[in-house]
């Protein structure tokens, strides 16, 4: 073992636990001290992977497919190394393995499940060299980080031929991300819901409009949401792909219930989305060779955790707090939100630091205009964009309060709400707003 390797495996633990005693996350300084002492740290560690890896890229889902696809992997006796945390650029994917890592830099590992946001990859893959991709969706995002959405799939495509091996589970409901796949020249294997489910309620933007093989406009039968749906270009025949791994039976509502191969499937979850981000999860496993039979065993013991659909319970309140960062997943939360039919408040969070993006444009493309129902007992806004986003509920003619703190909203709606809060955050607002959570729910009444 490189000397180099167990220097920087022990003084990122100790990073890893002072951040913690200081009450931070510590996961980028673990990554970034133990890449400053050896630049290869993450390759000498990923080929310790006894079976394979798996990445997860895609604009909204990646952490919860991510951690789902860990669990049932787990589930099948599997040790696994994953970056639960969401912490997907090089160094926290660098500080899932040291931190995982043994005091000599050992890695007991049989798989590996890395989230790795897109830009990240260029950085990521060389060190890696992932033998998966599941590949959620591609939606416009971070406008000022990430510009228009062809630069995320030139970068993507670009990646994905360094390794021609890698193959690529890929949602073929996306014309995006399928046509990128089939581009790549690598294997590729789908997923996807290939009948109508649901009339979607929101007035969408349609990110693939257009044919990325010939430009002509794609023709679609139906779409799901946003641009997933079934598509086909009348002028070059590119064509949503034949689906393997089919949802059917798709049932919306308090709980989610699907049929795929031989499986019906069923979670406690809200959200369509949700069907997509499980059935990822599956193909995962079932690439991998693993029959899937203990799959919803799984699911039933799944918490989702760091802020995507995430429980707490204060003073009587039951709080969900989730992460709305872009217009197709902002309106995909907003219809979870409207599935619950019972009495509610909810608190919106807005950002601007460099994490979320400082362009916040793509608030006037969420369907806000959907809140406004009978079952809303009051809407706060806050968080540093709080004035702008009180701006554009303006324009819905929707009443909202105004507070920008989060957590003396959040202490607000507990003593004078109706005892069922949803808290929606973009990125940076999630930990700082998950550790009040947290606090809060430990504090006696």
């Amino acid at each position: 073992m490189k000397i180099r390797t167990m220097a920087a495996v022990f003084a990122a633990k100790s990073a890893g636990f002072i951040c913690r005693k200081m009450g931070r996350q510590g996961v980028t300084w673990a990554g970034k001290i133990a890449l400053k002492i050896n630049p290869d740290i993450l390759e000498d560690l990923s080929s310790q992977v006894r079976k394979k890896i798996f990445v997860t890229c895609g604009t909204n889902g990646k952490t919860t497919t991510n951690n789902m696809l860990c669990a049932a992997l787990e589930n099948e006796g599997q040790k696994v190394v994953c970056n639960h945390t969401g912490s997907n650029m090089l160094n926290g994917v660098v500080a899932a393995f040291v931190l995982a890592a043994g005091p000599t830099g050992r890695l007991d590992a049989d798989y590996a499940c890395i989230e790795v946001d897109e830009a990240s990859t260029r950085h990521v893959f060389p060190g890696l060299k992932p033998d998966y991709m599941l590949l959620t969706n591609l939606f416009r995002d971070q406008l000022d980080r990430y510009g228009e959405i062809d630069i995320t799939m030139n970068i993507l495509e670009e990646m994905i031929r360094t390794v021609p091996k890698m193959q690529v589970i890929v949602n073929a409901d996306d014309a995006l991300s399928a046509y990128l796949a089939m581009d790549s020249g690598n294997p590729y294997i789908t997923y996807g819901i290939s009948k109508p489910v649901q009339k979607s309620a929101a007035n969408e933007i349609r990110e693939g409009r257009f044919c990325k093989k010939c430009g002509a406009r794609l023709e679609y039968s139906f779409y799901h949401y946003s641009q997933l749906g079934d598509y086909k270009c009348p002028s070059c025949g590119f064509a949503r792909p034949e689906i393997k791994y089919d949802a059917h039976d798709v049932k919306v509502g308090d709980q989610l219930s699907f049929q795929v191969e031989d499986k019906h499937l069923t979670a406690n979850y809200k959200g369509f989305y949700n069907v997509y981000n499980i059935l990822a999860a599956y193909a995962g496993l079932r690439t991998a060779g693993f029959s899937g039979a203990h799959f919803q065993n799984m699911l039933q013991k799944f918490n989702p955790e760091n802020g995507r659909m995430e429980q707490f319970r204060i003073k009587g309140t039951g709080v969900m707090l989730n992460l709305a960062k872009n217009p197709a997943g902002f309106n995909q939360n907003i219809s979870a939100v409207m599935q619950d039919k019972t009495q509610k408040d909810i608190i919106i969070t807005i950002n601007d630091n460099a994490q979320d993006g400082t362009d916040i444009s793509w608030l006037w493309d969420v369907d806000f205009d959907l809140l406004g129902d009978a079952s809303i007992h009051s809407i706060t806004v806050s968080g540093i964009r709080c004035q702008d986003m009180r701006l554009r509920m303006k324009y819905v003619d929707i009443p909202v309060m105004l507070e920008e703190n989060v957590e003396t909203a959040i202490r607000k709606r507990i003593e004078d709400g109706v005892g069922n809060l949803y808290v929606l955050v973009n990125y940076t607002a999630l930990f700082s707003t998950h550790n009040i959570l947290k606090k809060m729910e430990g504090e006696k009444e």
